[in-house]
């Protein structure tokens, strides 16, 4: 299961933040248009939900395991999103999912993704301890849960896997809104502030990226809307929204840009 450790190993683990499943499903098809290897308007959202339609994709054990199948040629890749509460997703043994994989399949790679979905099955249904999946209190939890398990599948732990789970085991705790630099993508946490008066305040550590946003008059339209915004190499993904009196609504997003894609937004 590489494939899952790549993305562990790059930070793309993710606390979803509804326990809604088409909400859940969006929000990382909408990472996964952001990678870089994916080309620009690759409709990523339209192909897991209608690939979701005709078949749940639930593996049970709290477990799910969208994707999208793409016509260009790439390595296999997926992102991971975690459910504290469970999300409703009408899994066959009627538990609730937590963990959702959401797996991008290039048509090089349709037998490494259904050999690694094989491999996943399997352990499911002999790992003794998938319950701890429901005990998990934050992301840390998370990732040990899912480098036990792929530890205790011989068939895909060699030499090689089980080195990079030790370095991940022993990597710094996760935090859930830390900024993170990974091998391909940039994610920064911000929050948009919508005000009747004042405007949009954007609360984000990226001057830059507060600055473009303060200025657009489409931003907020376009999460409402869509769940994302998109403008010079930043994607802006929603991932809840809360109102307060006096008319003023939070966004709370993740902002992702390739790392290779210098400059800022303008």
């Amino acid at each position: 299961m590489d494939t899952i450790l790549d993305a562990l190993q790059e930070g793309r683990l993710f606390e979803l933040p509804e326990n809604e499943k088409t909400d859940s499903l969006q929000f990382l098809a909408h990472i996964i248009e952001a990678f870089p290897e994916v080309p620009a308007g690759t409709d990523i959202v339209g192909l897991v939900m209608n690939r979701e339609q005709a078949t749940n994709t639930a593996l049970e054990q709290g477990w799910a395991c969208p994707h999208a199948r793409v016509p260009f040629e790439e390595d296999l890749m997926c992102v991971i999103g975690w459910s504290p509460s469970g999300i409703d997703y009408g899994a066959k043994d009627g538990k609730p999912v937590r963990l959702v994989i959401m797996y991008l399949v290039p048509a090089n790679q349709l037998n490494h993704y259904l050999r690694e979905i094989s491999i996943l099955a399997k352990a499911l249904q002999a790992y003794p301890d998938t319950h701890k999946l429901e005990t998990a209190k934050d992301l840390n939890d998370v990732r040990n849960y899912i480098l036990d398990l792929i530890a205790a599948t011989k068939e895909s732990v060699g030499p090689d896997a089980r080195a990079r789970m030790i370095r991940l085991h022993a990597a710094p705790a996760i935090e859930t809104f830390a900024i993170s630099e990974l091998t391909n993508i940039v994610i920064e946490p911000v929050t948009l502030i919508s005000h009747p008066d004042r405007g949009i305040i954007a609360l984000t550590q990226n001057g830059s990226l507060a600055e473009a946003l303060e200025s657009s008059n489409k931003v907020i339209e376009q999460l409402e809307s869509e769940g994302y915004f998109q403008q010079s190499g930043w994607r802006v993904i929603r991932r809840s929204i809360s109102n307060f009196p006096g008319g003023k609504t939070a966004f709370d997003c993740l902002a992702i840009k390739p790392a290779k894609i210098q400059g800022t937004l303008r």
